[in-house]
């Protein structure tokens, strides 16, 4: 480049002034590039490796010294640590000055590492996609809630079917633990009861990602049944929104008016507020109609619905 051309004939003793104006090269420039020049790459593979490390009072432990205590560490009790825990042996045990990417390239070199593990999902996640919903029937959501009883001081779950249209619980299970059997017989529950086998459009079930929705079990049922299930992503209630927004409500309304003492009394409890939810309670977004009301009104065609987009 011109740079160079013109710190040559500089560094032959021509006037710089000179050389810089016949050049064509900015006095700034030069000067920039005197006080920082440019770094040239490296042609190295690193610094060498010293063959050794140093124990807590100074003295020299060879590599392959290092390796002969690796052996013998992975022969006792320890055999089935990794790097990390070697490199806190070698500190403690033989007070060792020695970090973990040694250790692991020594245990690199005597073949002793355990192959990682490849984590794999066993169950292909389809994302939740936007979607319209003009009828019952086109796309469920599913939640697992947890309740309180005081007088056990335990938890119990409550996991619910909800049709966006109309905002029905369809089938909902209580227990003091929800399986994933649990959630696939009431899903069994809610086709019965809606006549899905007899429908055209495919019916869509919206979850999260609960060990329960991403086991091989439900999605195979999913499979068989003709159902089309999908997850939504991490950290985004939103997607779930009219099942999230159930939950809330029966916990300002049920939970939270009362104390439960048993299992059975809070079961009970339960089961008339989702009654009482589906049958008799006025819902806002229905245009002041409960869920089964409104379903019928739009059956018989005296309430136009509205779309409603997720």
């Amino acid at each position: 480049s011109r740079l160079e051309i013109a710190s040559l004939w500089i560094q032959k003793g021509y006037p710089v002034r000179t050389v810089l104006r016949i050049c064509n090269v900015p006095r700034s420039t030069y000067y920039y590039r005197l006080c920082h020049p440019e770094r040239q790459p490296s042609t190295g593979s690193g610094r060498p490796i010293p063959g050794y490390s140093l124990d807590q009072n100074g003295a020299v432990v060879l590599d392959a010294r290092i390796k002969g205590i690796l052996r013998r560490l992975i022969k006792g009790p320890n055999a089935a640590f990794g790097y990390r825990k070697l490199t806190i042996l070698l500190r403690r045990k033989y007070r060792l000055v020695i970090n973990k990417k040694k250790v692991y390239r020594l245990c690199k070199e005597l073949g002793v590492l355990a192959p990682q593990r490849e984590i794999t999902n066993a169950v292909p996640k389809k994302v939740a996609n936007n979607r319209v919903v003009t009828g019952p029937n086109q796309v469920w959501q599913m939640d697992i809630k947890y309740g309180y009883v005081a007088g056990k001081r335990r938890h119990f779950y409550l996991a619910s079917i909800l049709d966006v249209f109309d905002r029905n619980i369809v089938a909902h299970h209580r227990g003091k633990a929800c399986s994933t059997q649990d959630i696939l017989q009431i899903v069994q529950k809610a086709i019965l009861k809606r006549n899905i086998h007899g429908q055209e459009t495919k019916l869509v079930i919206r979850t999260d990602n609960g060990p329960q929705f991403v086991s091989k079990a439900f999605y195979a049922y999913c499979e068989l049944a003709g159902i089309e299930h999908e997850r939504i992503p991490v950290h985004t209630p939103n997607k779930n929104s009219f099942i999230e927004s159930y939950h809330s409500i029966i916990e300002k309304e049920c939970y939270l008016r009362n104390c439960f003492e048993t299992y059975e009394e809070a079961f009970k409890e339960v089961d008339r507020f989702i009654r009482y939810y589906n049958n008799d309670r006025v819902h806002g977004s229905l245009k002041d109609w409960p869920p089964k009301d409104y379903l019928r009104l739009v059956h018989e065609g005296k309430i136009i619905p509205q779309k409603i987009a997720l």
